[in-house]
């Protein structure tokens, strides 16, 4: 190889960051292969920030002058208006935001962008750039979540009263009021936003200064770093904070929950919907018709939602995988933890604002829902139950119940239709009164306790729920 061909190649490779040690141009396919910058610049807001703080504190202890940290957050808060008016052309070439931002940095200011590497590697500017985004996503995500409560719970207190069937193995169970249905999907909801709050804990502890993988010799000072990101602290073994993604993989297992409650609910409103249950209409703006079926009118929404639950479980799997079998400390396979944590966000946060949208707009069939609650003999526990209190054990009032329902089944009526007459020669212990807890009013009414699905339950569990 020529003279003048090293210099060529070397030329080119100077352009690289890092090129110093190679004396050989990336392979054009290895360069595209490998960049991450197609996806990573959305963290553009993270990483300025990060590198505002750090230059900051490299003021600090004297590894910057007064001029050189001002002449370095000037121009990255023009870098900041620059990306965000779209004028910023990103470079495959520079591989990640990170050298794209600190190349333009140089550009702009010269030496003193240089310096603002001092003390730090891309892989704990990474692992810092992630956490920073991630903590305002699990932020925003709360808030969404605390939207769709909000509408849970003005809905169930439009229908405190109503009546429909409560089921199980999805065959008609007892009566329960449907705010009180509503009132579970709230509490699944206070779970999950708890978990993400405490998963928020560990996200918010800074790697910044672990470098590559074993600190810096330089004077840093970490803790004041964490204080001007507003982290609770700095990352205590800086093999641990460059190298583990523990806190995303633990951030979309708290998202597949999410969305698996998200995923239930999505099932009963498709079958709420549907011509054979009729429980519910959901406003037009949420549905869509068919192509070749003028009739149709179909609950895309909650379909969807359903659909994007296996989308999310698969990247809690991806992530759980690409952790597995690394030894410390970074390795490049760490380059596809932030697809599948982008796209779980994503698809969270879409999932919930359609929910948190639509819900309060829920049109209640009551007169459907009764007429259901009618059916399956659903206060067959509650004449047992009434036997209980006249002092029969439970297993003969199981017994006798049971005898009652297949004579119902034989002659088509419901415990309610039959006469006191029909109902006596089961058990002489049932008398008048038995009628009082065989009504689905009766019955509601009667599991007035914590917990319960009575109507004046379901308005003190939304009065608690407002205060909180």
């Amino acid at each position: 190889m020529s003279h003048n061909t090293n210099e060529t190649m070397k030329d080119q490779t100077d352009s690289k960051l890092w090129g110093g040690r190679f004396s050989e141009n990336t392979d054009a396919f290895v360069e595209a292969f490998t960049a991450s910058i197609n996806f990573d610049k959305r963290l553009y807001k993270h990483d300025i920030a990060g590198s505002q703080a750090h230059a900051k504190m490299l003021q600090k202890v004297g590894l910057l002058s007064t001029e050189e940290a001002q002449a370095i957050k000037k121009g990255l808060n023009e870098i900041l208006i620059e990306i965000e008016q779209g004028k910023m052309q990103w470079s495959i070439a520079l591989e990640d935001i990170h050298m794209n931002i600190e190349a333009k940095l140089t550009e702009r200011i010269g030496l003193a962008g240089k310096k603002l590497h001092t003390g730090r590697s891309r892989n704990d500017q990474i692992a810092t750039d992630i956490r920073l985004w991630l903590r305002e996503q699990i932020d925003h995500i709360c808030s969404e979540i605390q939207r769709l409560q909000q509408g849970l719970l003005i809905l169930a207190e439009q229908e405190a009263e109503t009546i429909l069937p409560g089921f199980t193995h999805l065959q008609v169970a007892q009566p329960i009021t449907f705010g009180h249905h509503l009132l579970a999907w709230y509490e699944m909801l206070v779970r999950d936003k708890e978990r993400l709050q405490d998963c928020r804990k560990r996200v918010n502890i800074m790697p910044l200064g672990a470098a590559a993988l074993a600190g810096t010799t330089y004077p840093i000072d970490r803790a004041y770093t964490a204080e001007l990101l507003g982290f609770e602290r700095p990352a205590n073994n800086s093999l641990d904070a460059v190298s583990d993604r523990d806190f995303a993989i633990e951030f979309t297992a708290a998202a597949t929950l999410i969305m698996t409650h998200l995923s239930r609910f999505s099932e009963e409103l498709v079958l709420w919907t549907s011509a054979q249950f009729n429980f519910i209409n959901l406003p037009d703006r949420f549905c869509t018709g068919s192509s070749i079926m003028p009739q149709k009118k179909n609950p895309d929404v909650p379909e969807l939602v359903r659909g994007k639950t296996g989308r999310v479980n698969g990247h809690l799997i991806s992530l759980l995988t690409l952790m597995k079998a690394q030894p410390l400390a970074y390795n490049k396979d760490n380059q596809e933890d932030k697809e599948p944590l982008f796209d779980t966000v994503d698809t969270l946060l879409g999932c919930l604002r359609a929910y948190a949208d639509m819900v309060p707009h829920i049109e209640v069939k009551p007169d459907n829902m009764r007429r259901a609650a009618m059916q399956g003999f659903s206060t067959a526990t509650d004449l047992a139950d009434y036997l209980v209190g006249k002092q029969l054990p439970f297993r003969d009032a199981h017994e006798v119940v049971g005898k009652a329902v297949a004579y119902g089944v034989e002659t088509s009526q419901d415990l309610s239709e039959m006469s006191l007459e029909e109902l006596q020669q089961f058990s002489d212990t049932i008398r008048a009164d038995v009628f009082e807890v065989l009504t689905l009013e009766g019955s509601v009414a009667a599991r007035n306790h914590l917990g319960g699905t009575a109507p004046e339950q379901v308005r003190t569990q939304i009065a608690a729920a407002r205060n909180q």
